[in-house]
């Protein structure tokens, strides 16, 4: 009669149990359809904020162009003005020169005079010596003219070209300067759409967030109901297992009572009743006749020994029962409890995991075109959507080359990410000390230039006190203050330090 009733129990169990399983699996969709609308909510905010850096970089880069512009129209008007003097000067220099023709008739004279002296040499020879020396003299200052003018008109040729290529200059630097005179005012445009977006995507990633609540409370639900109907299957499984002890143990008895039956009496139980007697209808029922049974049979041994102490065991044994029971609910509270504790401990790591990263990977990406002078990098959680168990992926996008990790640059690029990174970290929770060990060995004069720059801008807006250890001259010339061994004797090592700042005031003040 048990078993039927336990089967029910099982059945009635293992429906609870997948309608719970059913509720979990349903709380689980829910809470990761949460989490994917969180994450995209998040990968919006992202991209929202990549592209309001990009749009802050192009404005810096196009400020840049037009200061450029700006010097190059002031160098252009230089150039213009000094082109225009010395076109002036040369064609002073040109209209001083004598005339040519006047000069080769003047020529042609003297030649005549020549010969005219030439026939009176013997009478006039001094006076022809004087006139050919005087006409050496002539055609040697009338070449020299001949290539002074060729210079000057060269030089004016090439001054006309100046002021020509000038001019084309100046006419290109207005027409760039008027075509970017509006790029500020659709910068700005898009920078108001861009926050606009980010405004929806923040709204979208409270309302996944909200969800991801709403699905964690089912869930918790859904946890507590398969824990009640585990209890339920436990208590149908002890049930079962009584049942199924109690029919062996009946059937047990009823192989024994039937050698026994053949042991004593020679005869099968069915064939018993006939054989001794009786009615079979005077037979009550087994339970009721092996208590009477059993009652007999201590009867009958009551004369043998007795436990005096079965009622106190009967106690203990009543007391430890209801301490186990009581054990056992305060545990079942006690995982309850944790499990809330555990469940609220990984929401707020999450959050609190996922506002530091976007505040470091906020200041990497600034810091990381301050050091490379343009470029963009950021950060990513990969391998997973729970940020608890993501891993970190660093891509960067020096000036000049394409997007890629971390591990495709070269070693100086590569420090100067770490660089940005480190700092981006002190920016986000700032430390009283940051101790840099040979940072700037792998790059070259122009990148601890901005690696010193960066430092000092890092000294000023936080409080950190930054130790730097490097055999750079470049780098230990920026320093505040220099700590440095020598070694005035043989085998004496002595420690040195030198006030640069202080060194500096003195030198001033001198």
């Amino acid at each position: 009669a048990a078993l039927p009733a336990a089967a029910a129990a099982v059945d009635e169990a293992k429906a609870r149990i997948d309608a719970a399983a059913a509720a979990l699996q349903k709380a689980r969709e829910g809470a990761d359809a949460g989490r994917r609308a969180e994450a995209e909510a998040a990968n919006a905010i992202r991209a929202a904020s990549r592209a309001e850096d990009s749009a802050r970089v192009e404005i810096e880069r196009l400020e840049m162009r037009r200061t450029g512009l700006s010097e190059r129209i002031e160098q252009a008007a230089a150039d213009l003005a000094d082109a225009r003097n010395a076109f002036d000067e040369a064609s002073a220099v040109v209209a001083t020169l004598p005339d040519a023709a006047a000069t080769e008739t003047r020529v042609a004279a003297l030649r005549a005079a020549s010969e005219t002296a030439q026939r009176a040499l013997a009478e006039v020879r001094a006076e022809a010596a004087t006139h050919a020396r005087a006409v050496g003299a002539d055609r040697q200052r009338a070449e020299a003219a001949r290539k002074e003018a060729a210079d000057w008109a060269v030089r004016a040729a090439e001054a006309a070209k100046r002021h020509a290529d000038m001019a084309g200059r100046i006419e290109e630097a207005e027409q760039e300067a008027e075509s970017l005179a509006d790029a500020p005012e659709t910068i700005a445009r898009r920078l108001e759409t861009m926050e606009a977006e980010a405004v929806e995507a923040n709204a979208a990633a409270e309302t996944a967030a909200a969800a991801e609540r709403h699905g964690e409370n089912a869930l918790r639900e859904a946890e507590a109901t398969l824990a009640e109907v585990g209890e339920l299957l436990a208590s149908a499984r002890e049930a079962r297992a009584g049942a199924v002890a109690r029919h062996e143990n009946q059937e047990m008895r009823r192989i024994e009572m039937g050698r026994i039956s053949g042991e004593r009496f020679e005869c099968p139980p069915p064939l018993l009743p006939e054989r001794a007697g009786f009615d079979e209808e005077t037979i009550a029922a087994s339970s009721e006749e092996s208590s009477r049974h059993e009652r007999l049979s201590a009867e009958r041994e009551r004369i043998g020994p007795v436990n005096l102490v079965a009622e106190r065991e009967l106690a203990e044994l009543e007391e430890s029962r209801t301490t186990s029971q009581a054990e056992r609910e305060e545990l079942g509270l006690a995982i309850n409890r944790l499990r809330g504790s555990i469940g609220s401990l990984n929401r707020e790591g999450r959050m609190r995991l996922l506002a530091a990263f976007e505040t470091v990977d906020r200041h990497f990406r600034s810091l990381f075109t301050t050091l490379f002078e343009g470029g963009q990098a950021h950060l990513e959680l990969v391998e997973s959507d729970d940020p608890l168990e993501a891993g970190l992926e660093i891509l960067a996008q020096p000036p000049g080359k394409r997007l890629s990790t971390l591990t495709l640059l070269s070693g100086g690029e590569q420090a100067l990410t770490a660089a940005a990174l480190i700092f981006a970290l002190f920016l986000t929770n700032p430390a009283p000390i940051c101790v840099l060990d040979e940072v700037d060995a792998p790059l070259d004069d122009a990148n601890i230039e901005r690696f010193c720059d960066l430092l000092d801008r890092m000294t000023n807006e936080t409080q950190t006190r930054y130790l730097i250890v490097t055999h750079n001259a470049v780098t230990m010339s920026r320093m505040h203050r220099l700590f440095g061994v020598t070694m005035v004797e043989k085998g004496v090592s002595r420690l040195v330090s030198v006030d640069l700042g202080g060194a500096e005031r003195l030198l001033a003040a001198e």
